[in-house]
């Protein structure tokens, strides 16, 4: 049956108690809408005997918990749950055992406080533990066994870990697991193996503690097969062997395990240290203290760990709003054995705290406060617990404290002293009995058993190791041992073995008034909040799913109190309010009463409200406070008060927004004044700035361009820009004006020029000035001027050219892929090329608009590519320059664009070191290389094209 599923979780989501037939999750949700709805703490409190289902009832209340929280899915709190759920399967696995009444019996208290956000989010958690049942470390009764971490180590390890733990897989080879090796299933336990080991990471053990705590259950194993024989009058080791493997596993030296095993260490008044070997007897008690503090240490760091793994982080009550507690309280069972000792005493002793607080809340404290608010009520008797707790407890003269004075006094006190003291000072006591007081009474043994009437029934304990148990004694020698150990984890459980050996220090409480003090402290943190109770019903005592015993329930039902709370329950009231906080949360749903009431007193305003839905038949008016009978009621305010309360947070959403637009408004007004003022002042001091830096710069040699312009305020960036643009045009005209007009040409040449080879090419020509027509010149051209000064007249008296555009010696390559001297004659209205050796004949006349583009290289090669219109390039690299290397590639670019410009042609300038050129209409490439040794550039042939190889200079 999914009486826990997913469905049955849908199915009480956000759903009030009397809506859906009983349940726990019913119960759940109840809890956690009341601390979401009024911002209070709650608790759910689940009692019942041993083995009725309360571990069980706990987890699927956490489950439910987990299941309804965090719809965001944020990734913080999902941690949150899953570390909360994985620490059941944990705690389950060092804590719990099989009983005969119980196969998973809790044997420890555990107490979870689970933390959350005003959203109702899990934003962390903290456990108590209370009591660890150690004693079962050592001895377990008959079809019993120790607790579960043991058997799964043994049966569910992998070889390899257990052949490091020096362990072998049967239990019944340890003295410690014996009892319970003939009832061990071993694919459940090696299943819970793997399950602790995953929760443990999710919770976040590492590697190494995990590791650390397989060796810690190993070592209490080994410690457990570990013999002792006399030799005279002091104890030896039966097999010094099995010090090895204890002392690995411990991380401690053999010798000092051994001594600390074999003897112990006492100071002398004076300081003076002296070793007292142990007998046999001593070193076996020695051995097993040893056995059940490391367990409980272990079992207490694990619970350390785990509350580390789910503390709420970076949770600021400030930013994050106030945070809420839904505490879950799953404690040991009533319990009553064939013999029961001082473990099943304490036990009895908290559940009887337990009952008392119940009776306390739902019997005496409801019926009094009818009473007192003076609200008509018949009195229901109920059985009072009291006088048992009293008979536990009572200072001086409770059995706690003649158990602590029994344990304190001076000289040999037994066991059976102790219940002889208990006989005599608490004989008349109606509650408490024992052989010598019933000599009649054959079920209990002189000087070993005593009966207390509980009120879940008789309970006859064995006083039997009552005083061992609890002064819980541990020779310090065991102490120091452990804190030395070289492993972190378990010498982190033994702080109190830094201590040095003549250190005094205050006798440590005994066992049973720790164990008072804890659960004084858990009742008054239950007190505190406010309580939800599951009774678990044990239906029969075989452990049987189908078998119904009535009379074993009936029993439990009584001695519970059931029946007088339902009683109570049933002739009272559901829900009780205080008049100002019933008005505080439901003044909405009256138009009397919102916002704000005008009667006389409270009571009136509220009975206004009530008589206003038409429930004044379901309530009752008393002093101060408001009782509403039936859930019912309730559910109808809360639900007409969720409609209303989005209209009023909208209605006060914008309010609110509306006074911080207008506050916001009124800042913007101000400050963008205050700016507006600000830009005025930072524009005038910019100005003046200005003007005082450049008022001079007609008088300045170079007009102002080594001045500094200030730093404009933003608004005025542009215009600064502008400026700068307007001061360059303005300065370069005052340079222009003083330039001769006849150098304008070859100013207005340089600058094409740089328009489409600045940054392309490192070096152009622009520093120097250009002469154009460098064969006329005798200093370029000596021997040969004159002859092509002529040349230059003929051509001008046959084509009528206007000018020279450039003249200069070239290498090219001819038809023949041959390179060859030659000269060009550029002017404004072809490109000649010319042969120098024959009185510079002209070879090739070039109309100059066929010529379509130009390509140089951005190198210092002084190559250039005169592409024309019919595909038939004309490549030459200048040179026999004076100076030599003078570069005047950037002047032939230059006055080819100036002209173009002024008869209004284009011409494409391409800058590459890769140049496709198209010779006789074929494709090919020409390439520069530098070659070190070469007198003067040369064309060869390549596979793609030519290469020119440059002099490296």
């Amino acid at each position: 049956m999914g009486l826990y599923g997913p469905a049955a979780v849908e199915q009480y989501r956000g759903r009030e108690l009397y809506e859906r037939p009983p349940h726990l999750f019913a119960l759940a949700d109840a809890a956690y809408k009341a601390m979401k709805r009024r911002a209070k703490d709650t608790c759910i409190v689940i009692s019942g005997e041993s083995g009725a289902g309360k571990t069980e009832a706990s987890k699927y209340i956490m489950q439910y918990i987990a299941a309804i929280t965090n719809p965001t899915q944020r990734a913080e709190v999902e941690r949150v749950k899953n570390v909360l759920l994985k620490s059941n399967c944990v705690l389950e696995a060092f804590g719990n055992a099989k009983t005969n009444r119980n196969d998973n019996s809790s044997r420890f208290g555990k107490y979870m406080d689970i933390n959350f956000d005003f959203k109702g989010d899990p934003t962390g958690g903290h456990i108590h533990n209370y009591l660890l049942e150690k004693s079962r470390i050592l001895q377990q009764q008959p079809g019993e066994r120790n607790f579960h971490s043991f058997y799964q180590l043994l049966l569910g390890a992998p070889d390899d870990l257990l052949a490091s733990l020096h362990l072998c897989r049967d239990p019944g080879a340890y003295r410690y697991t014996r009892e319970g090796a003939q009832s061990s299933a071993s694919s459940d336990d090696a299943d819970g193996f793997r399950a602790v080991e995953e929760a443990m990471t999710i919770i976040g053990f590492s590697p190494e503690e995990v590791g650390a705590v397989h060796r810690i259950l190993a070592a209490i194993l080994h410690l457990g097969n570990v013999r002792f024989v006399a030799e005279g009058e002091e104890a030896a080791l039966e097999a010094p062997e099995q010090l090895q493997a204890l002392a690995q596993l411990t991380a401690t030296a053999p010798e000092q395990l051994r001594k600390a095993l074999l003897a112990r260490t006492v100071a002398t008044g004076g300081g003076e240290l002296i070793e007292k070997g142990h007998s046999p007897t001593e070193a076996a008690y020695g051995r097993d203290a040893c056995a059940k503090a490391v367990y409980e240490r272990l079992f207490s760091w694990i619970v350390g760990r785990i509350n580390a793994g789910i503390a709420a982080r970076g949770y600021d009550a400030r930013l994050h709003g106030k945070g809420t507690v839904i505490g879950v309280l799953d404690i040991y069972g009533f319990e009553i054995f064939d013999t029961n000792s001082f473990e099943q005493f304490c036990i009895n002793y908290c559940n009887e705290k337990l009952q008392q607080l119940f009776i306390e809340l739902i019997l005496r404290q409801e019926q009094a406060e009818y009473q007192r608010e003076g609200i008509a009520w018949q009195n229901i008797e109920y059985f009072s617990n009291e006088p048992i707790v009293e008979l536990v407890e009572q200072p001086h003269r409770g059995i706690l404290a003649l158990l602590d004075e029994a344990c304190l006094a001076v000289g040999t006190v037994t066991d059976a002293l102790f219940l002889a003291s208990m006989d005599t000072r608490l004989g008349r006591h109606p509650h408490y009995s024992s052989r010598k007081l019933c000599p009649t009474d054959k079920t209990m043994e002189f000087n070993r058993d005593f009966r207390i009437k509980h009120y879940a029934g008789d309970v006859t304990y064995s006083v039997e190791g009552f005083l061992d148990k609890n002064k819980d004694t541990l020779f310090q020698d065991f102490k120091r041992l452990l804190y030395n150990s070289a492993d972190p984890v378990l010498r982190a459980m033994w702080p109190d073995g830094e201590q040095s050996i003549t250190e005094v220090t205050k006798r440590p409480l005994t066992a049973a008034t720790l164990f008072k003090n804890s659960i004084v402290a858990l009742v008054e943190n239950l007190a505190s909040k406010e309580p939800y109770y599951v009774r678990c019903i044990k239906p029969n005592d075989q452990k049987s799913p189908t078998l119904f015993d009535e009379e074993r329930c009936r029993h439990q039902v009584a001695y519970l109190g059931l029946l007088e709370n339902v009683r109570v329950r049933r002739a009272g009231f559901a829900y009780r309010q205080p008049y100002d906080r019933f008005l505080l949360r439901y003044k909405m749903t009256c138009e009397y009463t919102w916002p704000n009431h005008l009667m006389a007193t409270d009571r009136e305003a509220a009975q206004a409200l009530l008589e206003q839905h038409g429930f004044q038949d379901d309530v009752a008016y008393g002093h101060s406070k408001v009782f509403i009978r039936t859930p019912r009621t309730l559910f109808c305010l809360e639900q007409e008060r969720a409609q209303l309360i989005p209209i009023i947070v909208l209605l006060l959403q914008k309010a609110w927004r509306g006074a911080l637009a207008r506050r916001r408004c009124r800042y913007l007004r101000a400050a963008y004044t205050i700016m507006s003022y600000y830009k005025r002042h930072k524009v005038k001091a910019y100005l003046r700035e200005l003007l005082r830096r450049f008022q001079g710069v007609r008088a300045m040699p170079d007009f102002g361009k080594s001045l500094a312009w200030p730093v404009p305020p933003a608004v005025l960036e542009r215009f600064q820009e502008n400026s700068q643009q307007l001061f360059r045009r303005w300065r370069a005209r005052q340079i222009v004006k003083n330039i001769p007009p006849s150098d304008m040409a070859q100013i207005r040449a340089k600058v094409a020029a740089m328009e489409v080879l600045q940054g392309l090419r490192k070096d152009w020509g622009c520093q120097r000035g250009w002469a154009r027509d460098y064969l006329s010149s005798a200093s370029e051209n000596p021997g040969l001027a004159l002859p092509f000064a002529r040349r230059v007249q003929a051509l001008r008296d046959k084509v009528h050219f206007s000018s020279v555009l450039f003249s200069g010696h070239v290498r090219k390559i001819n038809r023949f892929n041959k390179s060859r001297d030659r000269a060009i004659l550029i002017t404004d209205q072809h490109l000649y090329k010319l042969e120098p050796r024959q009185q510079y004949r002209v070879m090739r006349a070039l109309p100059l608009s066929t010529v379509t583009g130009l390509s140089v290289t951005s190198c210092q090669a002084q190559l250039v590519v005169f592409h024309t219109q019919n595909h038939d390039d004309l490549a030459v690299c200048l040179h026999k320059t004076q100076p030599p290397g003078d570069n005047r590639v950037g002047e032939l670019v230059g006055v080819l664009l100036e002209h173009c410009r002024v008869t209004k042609r284009e011409l494409q300038v391409h800058v590459s070191d890769c140049i496709q050129l198209s010779l006789r209409g074929r494709k090919r490439l020409l390439t520069v290389e530098k070659k070190p040794g070469l007198a003067s550039p040369d064309f060869r042939k390549s596979r793609d094209g030519f290469v020119l190889y440059w002099p490296e200079r």
